[in-house]
């Protein structure tokens, strides 16, 4: 039997289905509208004095314009938010204490300056990127007497990388990237061997493909040439974070392209 989540309704619907003698049972959970409007406005963490967010509507915005808003709701004893829930310790018009997700209490107080509303002024949140225009390089190198030309682009897309993280309060956050395409060409001479744009998804047999959706094409470089051709290295990485894939992206004196993984 079909369940349906109807949008129009003023309560969230968490729809279950269960078979009981041949039947279906639609389970509703209603959010309390009040917990959410004493939620509205801009809160401040008790220890640092720092501002944390701010709640408007069904959004929950923050001063960090790298942090992507995040759909609430207070369902129960329940802040949703996101994909994330935290247990609500105690809730007041002033304060706000809830449960991040290293099981610590998070004391919040709602602000009454004006001014933190400043905090808030960037008009969409940025993404980040390594690279503000395109990066070049190339080189000339012999082979058997052979002369051969590189050159390699590494170039800023506005393809988008969603990272999800936690911020100091141990609240779930997602932050955007920006990807880049790689494009290496190869001469003998006069004639071109290989030229064409390498992409992260060009990596999927070689790298997990739940680390290549969050990883940036950061780099490639120039390693050797011997008999079997041209070595580059290109590494994949997590935004921000220390993991990355290091994989061998060579291309042959018959101008085919091939990979290795090299190290993780």
């Amino acid at each position: 039997m079909r369940c349906l989540l109807l949008p129009f309704c003023l309560v969230a619907l968490f729809l279950s289905s269960c078979q009981r003698q041949g039947s279906s049972e639609v389970v509703a959970v209603e959010e309390s509208r009040q917990a959410k409007n004493l939620l509205q406005g801009i809160w401040m963490d008790d220890e640092s004095g720092e501002v944390v967010f701010r709640a408007k509507g069904d959004t929950i915005f923050y001063p960090d314009s790298v942090n992507q808003p995040a759909h609430f709701m207070i369902i129960g004893d329940t802040l949703v938010l996101g994909r994330n829930r935290y247990p609500v310790v105690k809730q007041a018009s002033h304060l706000f204490w809830f449960r991040n997700q290293t099981g610590d209490i998070v004391r919040l107080s709602k602000s009454d300056d004006p001014n933190d509303v400043l905090y808030f002024v960037h008009a969409q949140p940025q993404a980040m990127t390594s690279l503000r225009e395109v990066q070049k390089t190339d080189s000339v190198v012999f082979f058997n007497g052979e002369r051969y030309h590189w050159y390699i682009a590494i170039n800023p897309t506005r393809y988008k990388v969603v990272r999800s993280s936690y911020n100091d309060d141990g609240v779930g956050v997602d932050n955007i990237y920006y990807d880049n395409i790689i494009h290496i060409s190869l001469f003998k001479g006069a004639d071109r061997l290989y030229s064409s744009d390498i992409k992260k998804q060009m990596y999927l047999h070689h790298v997990p493909e739940s680390f290549v959706e969050q990883s940036i094409l950061g780099n490639m470089q120039f390693d050797r040439v011997d008999a079997s051709g041209f070595h580059f290295n290109a590494t994949l990485c997590i935004p921000d974070g220390a993991a990355c894939y290091m994989v061998s992206t060579d291309i042959g004196f018959d101008g085919k392209l091939s990979m290795k993984l090299l190290e993780y």
